[in-house]
């Protein structure tokens, strides 16, 4: 048991974290932005993929569900954020619908369907068949694995910028920012003893440090242009 003034201190801090995570996550939020602004201008979504704002919504559905009370006492800052990052996926995902061809339109009307029914169905068991403690382990391990699978797609980015020598496809933003958020989440998750927060939060800080190392190493080494936005079939 703490003491009261260090117990203060502590909340704060951990507060602090959690405020910092949500800011630099409105910065992940936003990145697809110059994408969008493209795909509407051109009425047209090209070669770009949809899956990666499928696979997001259902992170945030899922990580949102986790932190609420009925889940998990005292990590509200987790639900907030994940809120507002339902929200921006799904705006993305209904503009890439209306632009889609009919086949990807079809196809990505059918994954938005299959997300809502894992999260309604996730909700469900997690109410009906588990107690307050079983229910947070539940929802947590689907969170962290749904959180570590986004923190994987970063990997696919990382191959493409040693292949190709370039950062085009890394802009540094992006990177900066889930580096921050998941060292700020991953603080958060140590300051509440969650390791459904921490675990996963600290493999995305590994990869975010990892991207800022090789965006460091290739534009210094080969050039590039550090405001070019992520306007390819990965964003």
């Amino acid at each position: 048991m703490l003491p009261t003034g260090l117990s203060s201190v502590y909340s704060v801090c951990s507060d602090a974290a959690g405020i910092a995570g949500n800011l630099f996550a409105f910065g992940l939020f936003v990145s697809p932005i110059p994408t969008f602004k493209r795909i509407i201008r051109n009425r047209s979504t090209e070669q770009f993929s949809g899956l990666p704002y499928v696979y997001a919504l259902l992170n945030c559905l899922i990580c949102l569900w986790y932190g609420m009370p009925l889940v998990s006492p005292s990590i509200i800052l987790v639900a907030s954020v994940n809120s507002i990052g339902a929200v921006f996926q799904l705006i993305y995902i209904s503009i890439f619908i209306m632009f889609a061809d009919k086949a990807i339109k079809l196809k990505m009307s059918g994954l938005l369907v299959a997300v809502f029914a894992i999260f309604v169905t996730t909700v469900y068991v997690s109410m009906r068949f588990f107690d307050s403690h079983e229910r947070q382990t539940f929802v947590g391990l689907f969170s962290v694995a749904s959180l570590i699978a986004m923190f994987a797609s970063p990997l696919l980015i990382i191959k493409l910028v040693i292949k190709t020598r370039s950062i085009e496809f890394m802009p540094f933003y992006l990177s900066l920012s889930t580096f921050l958020m998941s060292l700020s989440f991953f603080a958060y998750g140590v300051l509440k003893y969650d390791p459904f927060l921490y675990v996963p939060n600290g493999i995305g800080t590994i990869l975010g440090l990892v991207q800022l190392a090789l965006y460091s190493y290739y534009s210094n080494t080969f050039g590039g242009d550090p405001r070019k936005p992520l306007l390819n079939p990965y964003a």
